[in-house]
């Protein structure tokens, strides 16, 4: 094990993409695209303002909710399997947060001795500040490198140049519907190197019981999760949504294979947006969609990996076989 304890602690480096008028500039064209359209739709990274970030914390930590701890679990046995395939110089994390399953990886590497570059990519440039400062003082030596940005826009502006190991985690993946993830695949892989290697965590395909569960909890935690939505639509559009009358609803589409959460519409009633000039009619019973999850089987998803140019490597689950975590490796 290599002695780290005498390193300076480097300041971390942040690069801002995201001006102050862009998350209002996409929340209006989003909200227009998703309340003119039929099925109604708003799309999930609205949740997450202080009390979305807050009421999720709280969901990964209910008895329903196993993705997070099911996660953890693999990272805590198989991080230091992990690095022994990559060896990674640099580390990447695509919606790090508080990167903090990630710090079993990040331990594994440490103790290798190959990584000096760790970048974390969030779109929530006060939050990624004070987690890239934590990370510094915890891996003294290290160089945090921010980057400040959205998935959709984003990714090129990610440094390049050594050998790197890119982190998708906490089944983010599952949120975009088929063709986007296949796009959104392509271009993580478009960036990559011959030899960089791709971690993405998601979830797999279960008894429908336990997946309807874990997304509509009995305390109602992930009720005002998904209501948190129309809060901020309220707040920051000038809309009159009466979160009253919405009511959380969550199942799993056979078909396509994924967790569908909703807002059912209780009665007609007409919401006004101010900011948009926009007057939206709800019928009673409507459904409006505001988050889709997908859930995996392995064969099905490497083949997406190899239809991208990712080459499966390893594949680990946790010991109730509830979750998985891919390596793969550009071609």
């Amino acid at each position: 094990m290599n002695d780290r304890s005498t390193d300076t602690v480097l300041a971390p480096t942040i690069d801002v993409h995201l001006g102050s008028d862009d998350a209002s500039k996409a929340l209006r064209e989003d909200v227009t695209a998703g309340l003119t359209t039929q099925p109604k739709e708003l799309p999930p990274k609205w949740f997450y303002d202080e009390r979305g970030s807050a009421l999720f914390d709280e969901i990964t930590r209910l008895d329903e909710y196993y993705p997070t701890e099911a996660e953890r679990e693999i990272l805590l046995q198989r991080a230091p399997e992990i690095i022994d395939l990559v060896a990674p110089e640099t580390i990447v994390e695509l919606g790090s947060g508080t990167s903090d399953k990630t710090k079993a990886v990040l331990d594994a590497a440490r103790v290798r001795g190959t990584m000096r570059r760790f970048v974390p990519f969030d779109v929530s440039e006060a939050f990624l500040r004070t987690s890239a400062i934590d990370l510094a003082e915890r891996y003294p030596g290290l160089v945090v490198h921010g980057v400040v940005g959205d998935f959709d826009h984003h990714l090129p502006y990610l440094p390049t140049g050594d050998r790197q190991l890119l982190m998708l985690l906490g089944g983010t993946l599952g949120n975009y519907r088929p063709d986007d993830r296949l796009a959104f695949l392509s271009a993580i892989a478009s960036r990559q190197s011959a030899g960089d290697h791709v971690l993405i965590g998601i979830d797999l395909v279960k008894d429908v019981g336990r997946l309807e569960r874990a997304y509509d909890d009995a305390s109602g935690v992930t009720a005002a999760f998904n209501k948190n939505v129309l809060h901020v639509v309220n707040r920051e559009l000038q809309a009159n949504f009466d979160i009253d009358r919405f009511q959380h609803v969550a199942r799993f589409d056979l078909e396509n294979e994924w967790i569908e959460m909703l807002l059912r519409s209780d009665g007609e009633q007409v919401v006004e947006v101010s900011d948009l000039n926009l007057a939206v009619t709800f019928s009673d019973g409507e459904l409006m969609r505001t988050e889709v999850s997908a859930k995996f089987r392995q064969p099905a998803f490497e083949a997406e990996l190899s239809q991208v140019g990712l080459d499966p490597v390893a594949w680990w689950t946790d010991q109730a076989g509830d979750f998985a975590v891919s390596l793969s490796r550009q071609s």
